[in-house]
């Protein structure tokens, strides 16, 4: 996974709540058996209209939030199944980053195993976030996952975030389970030789 320290971009708004799974990646293309390729299908139902034509009203289509990295919803973010072609489809599309009141929980842990740092906070200030994103043009954020800290070029919101320490260190590091084991690759390898001469 690529290590993630500190980000700036610009915020693209998702005025919804309950946004689950199936909304950011929809059944029909969960067929791929690679993790790339599934940016093409976020939010299809909303960013496409039933001929295949682009929804112009849908908010991540407008010109202003192409190549966003950050993306600011309602509560509740990533319920429904556990499928983790979610993350897998929203890190595709360009997002490294997910502000919103609150994350559902296995959606917080595959997003966390592939890279995308969810950030939960309070209602007013996501509201705050959201109207900016939507009444600015480029309206943009800084996150420093080091210092735990959200803000905006003038200052206007300021924030905190929490984030457990042995996920910080994952997201920093750019670690994901697989990556944990093999640091200690010798160890296991010495473990199994040991057992192999036992026989």
């Amino acid at each position: 996974m690529k290590p993630f320290t500190t980000l700036n971009s610009i915020v693209a708004p998702l005025d919804r709540v309950d946004v689950d799974t199936d909304q950011i990646i929809p059944a029909q293309f969960l067929k791929r058996v690679e993790r790339t390729g599934f940016g093409q299908f976020l939010f299809h139902k909303w960013r496409f209209e039933e001929d295949g034509s682009t929804n112009l009203d849908f908010e991540l289509n407008q010109p202003r939030y192409l190549g966003s990295s950050i993306l600011v919803s309602g509560r509740n973010f990533g319920s429904g199944s556990s499928r983790e072609h979610a993350p897998w489809a929203l890190l595709d599309y360009g997002f490294r980053c997910v502000i919103a009141p609150s994350f559902a929980d296995i959606f917080t842990n595959n997003c966390l195993q592939n890279g995308i740092l969810l950030i939960q906070l309070n209602e007013r200030t996501v509201r705050h976030i959201i109207n900016n994103a939507l009444n600015g043009k480029g309206y943009e954020l800084t996150v420093n996952l080091q210092t735990q800290r959200v803000w905006d070029q003038d200052k206007k919101i300021e924030a905190e975030f929490d984030i457990d320490e042995f996920s910080k260190y994952k997201l920093v590091n750019g670690l994901d389970d697989i990556d944990l084991t093999l640091q200690y690759e010798d160890k296991i390898l010495d473990f199994e030789k040991s057992k192999t001469q036992l026989h």
